[in-house]
């Protein structure tokens, strides 16, 4: 893991301790989703959650960035979000 992806990674462990949700404990999926937000930061500059597919249009491109807009009703839904990064408690 570089240092970019420690960076997420960390950042993505203190979102879910603020916001009382956890991490998926399959520390592959943890892997592949972190990698996804550092190729998707230095591609297009902010971290768009690699399960999503941006739009070229900043006001809609902007509610993909990780933790994206629709984490917390895909989680009160499912259990986890699309990504499968975030889980319920």
């Amino acid at each position: 893991m570089n240092a970019a992806e420690k960076q997420i990674l960390d950042e993505v462990k203190a979102y879910a301790r603020k916001n009382g949700f956890r991490i998926n404990p399959d520390s592959k999926i943890v892997e592949a989703v972190v990698k996804g937000l550092a190729k998707n930061l230095g591609r297009y500059g902010k971290k768009i959650c690699p399960c999503r597919v941006p739009t070229g249009k900043a006001e809609d491109d902007e509610k993909l960035v990780c933790p994206c807009a629709f984490h917390i009703e895909e989680i009160k839904k499912t259990g986890h979000c699309k990504c499968r990064l975030f889980f319920a408690k």
